[in-house]
């Protein structure tokens, strides 16, 4: 959608650039802003907090609330480029509509909740799991609980910022350089799991695959809602689990899954992409665009500004 009458092949490339810098320079300032200030409250060395918190191996409320909000932020810089560069209005990301579709997220966040219980279940089965559960509860405390609310407030933020910049501008950026919806798929996809640093391959494949999939959503129902969706849902169980029977600081942590967890990856996909492509299809969503028209030496419609 960004190849309307605005379009240059330079505006994509310094949009991916500029995404880049806000994703590893932009989103680590929040966090630093927000554990200065949280640091300030906490008795000993203020120095000390600030550097113990930057290293992230112990993930309090503060280090968890810096981290959502700096990927949130993200969507903000996405709705920058958009407006600023390509002369669109933001909610062109939303969708082709273009907004969200706020009933058809609402059956996505439905949809997601099945999926996970499909690879719960399936996990059961297998004989050897990374989502297997154990473990005894988490003994409730100050932390634990400023932490559940942080989950649950600032979570869903996190989630919408990463799938504004993967499936949202990224894969916009990359179809309209290649004019290829599977190139900017699996290149977006590749982004997207190699931005969560070292993993080792069953836990890249499981963030690929997620890239992947939400990709071809994006594609096939024409918006984000499906993302989002999952991706919400997902982070609530992963962080869920992690807070109610492990440790928060672990699960952000993780470099290596099991290779068992490449079936489960499968099995969340399959279900969740079958049930939301059915649903896209029954309902008839509106999945294609097409830009504004303009004549040489007449003035430019101003359609996407103004939409």
């Amino acid at each position: 959608m960004l190849r309307t009458w605005t379009y240059a092949p330079w505006k994509p490339i310094v949009g991916m650039l500029l995404a880049g810098f806000a994703f590893v320079v932009g989103a680590a300032l929040v966090f630093f802003a927000v554990i200065a200030v949280a640091d300030a409250f906490k008795p000993g060395s203020y120095v000390d907090n600030v550097m113990a918190s930057s290293t992230l191996e112990k993930v309090g409320p503060a280090e968890l609330l810096g981290l959502n909000l700096g990927i949130a932020s993200l969507t903000l810089v996405t709705w920058f480029l958009m407006r600023v560069l390509h002369g669109m209005r933001p909610r062109w990301l939303a969708s082709v509509v273009p907004r969200m579709r706020w009933r058809f997220f609402a059956l996505c966040l439905g949809f997601a909740v099945v999926a996970v219980v499909a690879q719960v279940v399936v996990g059961a089965l297998l004989p050897s799991s990374a989502g297997e559960i154990s473990g005894s509860l988490t003994a409730v405390t100050r932390s634990t609980v400023i932490s559940g609310v942080v989950i649950l407030l600032t979570t869903p933020l996190q989630a919408i910022g990463e799938e504004y910049l993967f499936r949202g501008y990224l894969l916009q950026a990359v179809g309209s350089l290649f004019g290829s919806r599977w190139i900017a798929i699996v290149a977006t996809a590749t982004m997207f799991a190699l931005a969560h640093g070292a993993q080792n391959f069953p836990l890249f494949f499981d963030r690929f695959a997620f890239g992947l999939i939400a990709g071809w959503l994006v594609t096939a129902t024409g918006g984000l809602e499906a993302g989002i969706a999952l991706h919400i849902v997902n982070n609530f169980f992963a962080l869920g689990l992690a807070l109610a029977f492990g440790d928060i600081s672990e699960t952000l942590n993780t470099s290596s899954a099991s290779w068992w967890n490449i079936v489960l990856t499968v099995t969340q996909s399959v279900v969740y992409a079958g049930l939301v492509y059915a649903a896209a299809r029954r309902m008839r969503l509106q999945t294609h665009t097409a830009p504004p028209s303009w004549e040489p030496g007449a003035a430019p419609s101003a359609d996407l500004a103004t939409a």
